[in-house]
């Protein structure tokens, strides 16, 4: 029982990222900025935990798979909503995030709709989008926590995830035109 128990482990901590996502809104939107930097740096500790579990002891899933990038897509698409409507980050920016992860899973769709599914592997240009995407996030909300902004580094911070998330866009639509070719 305790090893099917442990087993599980990695996909109950990610369901657990994902109900912090709308707690950490909650707190964003009541402008409670030091609860929802917390709660986010738990969600980001327990991103690393859950997959360093699975690798570590061999507990990857199918359930995993798929639980996991929707865990980190429901999290930075609500984080970059969130920070854009209270006027921390630029407009344009939280767009570019919301079309690439619009992109990825509509491509997704596409391809189990047409009966070409394809097998969700996060590449190398989306594993460190992702993170940059949560470091400005994080970044940000801990300015608001704190009272600080460093407008030189958050501008570097928000070219960064932008040239990233343009790239990463553009190497998922290639890969995914190369898989749907007949």
């Amino acid at each position: 029982m305790a090893s099917r128990w442990f087993a599980s482990l990695p996909n109950m901590i990610t369901i657990g990222r994902l109900v912090l996502t709308p707690a950490i809104i909650g707190m964003g939107i009541d402008e409670r900025w030091s609860a929802a930097f917390l709660i986010f740096i738990v969600a980001g500790v327990s991103d690393a935990l859950d997959g360093w579990l699975a690798k570590t002891y061999h507990l990857q899933s199918e359930l995993g798979a798929v639980l996991d990038p929707l865990a980190d897509k429901a999290l930075i698409i609500s984080i970059y909503v969130l920070l854009a409507s209270a006027g921390l980050l630029p407009p344009w920016l939280t767009i570019l995030v919301v079309s690439r992860d619009a992109l990825i899973v509509g491509g997704v769709l596409v391809a189990w709709f047409l009966s070409r599914p394809v097998k969700v592997r996060p590449h190398m240009s989306s594993k460190i989008t992702t993170a940059l995407q949560l470091g400005l996030a994080g970044f940000v909300l801990a300015g608001e926590a704190y009272g600080f902004r460093l407008e030189a580094l958050e501008s570097l911070l928000v070219a960064g995830v932008a040239a990233l998330t343009v790239t990463s866009a553009s190497v998922y639509l290639w890969l995914w035109v190369q898989h749907m070719r007949p």
